[in-house]
């Protein structure tokens, strides 16, 4: 019997491309937003530890109640916000679970959910395989800030969820306090649900991150979805957790526990053993920073425009100055035959918008970064 596809025009993600052609071409891959360095030695040995002592069966569906505890310790330390780490807090296996079980869980047919472009490309997926509708709304250029007057005439009644990101993947922009005070405005307005993607909270330069934990009246109506994978540079370990108000979190947890049921033991262990010290998550964006730093002050002599960077561990570079091919054709170009792989920003866009822009992930060793600066200094 011949297969019909749910997504028909969904191939390969572009990390996944580029990543191989890195490979394939032996070049310094700055596409893929995974560190190079090692994680801290202390959360190793906290592993080792709760499995040698025998922590290596399920943990309860809704993850550890320690881990949930610190959890709730850490938002109130950051955002002065009061969680139950019972009812309203669960762990995930990454932030891409967390945010296909809330979308799953609350979406069905004909519910229309409003994204950003260039958007996270996991979010238009989920939505089309519940059934719903992804309404596109492009940022505007060249700061990646939304325009609330679009949202605003965007809405119509089949419109449930808004999904947020900040700091922004891909551009490294962020959401001010205007524009949380906005969003709880139109979401009241209008009974609307938020998504809201943070799993770079941590990873913000010159600012405070405006989580969505910290707004009374929006809290009541929103998920926030974090990452211990980006907060700890320990993307492997897929560990991630949302916050939502209990009668949400009773709903996404349903689909939770058939899509994963739980995540893993002695990480859970190990995270919530290691939370315990404010420091390990306080001052991680002043050594993203200086690596921000490094590299951008590399790159002084190169053709290419900086695109400023706000949080992430990410940064775009422009290229309009030096080629006139399209962000795709660029990016193979750069990783075959100067050795560098980056991301094309076009393949967050719902219409390829081409910007010339390239995305690349500044997650690295200082000699790494010094490498790559010299191959872009040199085009």
């Amino acid at each position: 019997m011949p297969l019909k596809s749910k997504l028909p025009d969904v191939g390969t993600t572009i990390f996944t491309v580029m990543s191989q052609m890195a490979a394939e071409h032996n070049a310094l891959n700055l596409s893929q937003g995974f560190p190079d360095f090692r994680i801290s030695p202390k959360l190793i040995e906290l592993v080792n530890r709760h499995m040698k002592r025998g922590n290596n069966q399920y943990a309860p569906m809704p993850g550890l109640p320690g881990l949930r505890e610190q959890i709730a310790e850490m938002v109130y330390n950051c955002y002065q916000s009061k969680i139950d780490p019972y009812k309203e807090i669960t762990i995930t296996a990454g932030a891409t679970e967390a945010i296909y079980a809330t979308i799953t869980a609350l979406i069905g047919n004909g519910d229309e959910v409003m994204l950003f472009d260039p958007a996270y490309d996991c979010y238009a997926p989920a939505i089309r395989l519940n059934g719903g509708v992804p309404v596109h709304i492009p940022l505007n250029q060249p700061d990646f800030s939304i325009n609330w007057e679009v949202v605003k005439n965007k809405i119509g009644a089949n419109t449930k969820l808004i999904i947020i990101n900040s700091p922004h993947n891909p551009s490294g922009a962020v959401l001010s306090q205007s524009d949380l005070k906005t969003l709880e405005e139109i979401a009241a307005k209008h009974d609307l649900l938020v998504l809201s993607d943070e799993v770079y909270e941590h990873i913000i330069f010159g600012q405070q991150h405006e989580s969505v934990l910290k707004y009374d009246t929006l809290r009541k109506r929103c998920i926030a979805i974090s990452s211990f994978g980006k907060t700890f540079h320990a993307t492997g370990w897929k560990i991630g957790y949302l916050v939502a108000p209990e009668e949400i979190t009773n709903e996404i947890r349903k689909v939770h526990q058939y899509l994963v049921f739980s995540v893993n033991t002695p990480m859970q262990h190990a995270l919530s053993d290691y939370l315990k010290e404010p420091e390990h998550y306080l001052h991680i964006a002043e050594m993203y920073n200086n690596k921000r730093k490094f590299f951008v002050d590399s790159l002084a002599q190169s053709k290419f425009e900086i695109i400023p960077s706000f949080g992430t561990y990410f940064q775009l570079l422009s290229y309009k100055n030096i080629s006139d091919l399209d962000d795709m054709t660029m990016a193979a170009k750069l990783t075959k035959e100067n050795k560098l792989a980056s991301i094309p920003i076009s393949v967050f866009y719902q219409n390829k918008e081409d910007n010339k822009l390239l995305r690349f992930c500044f997650a690295k060793n200082e000699e790494t970064l010094e490498r790559a600066a010299e191959i872009l200094c040199k085009i």
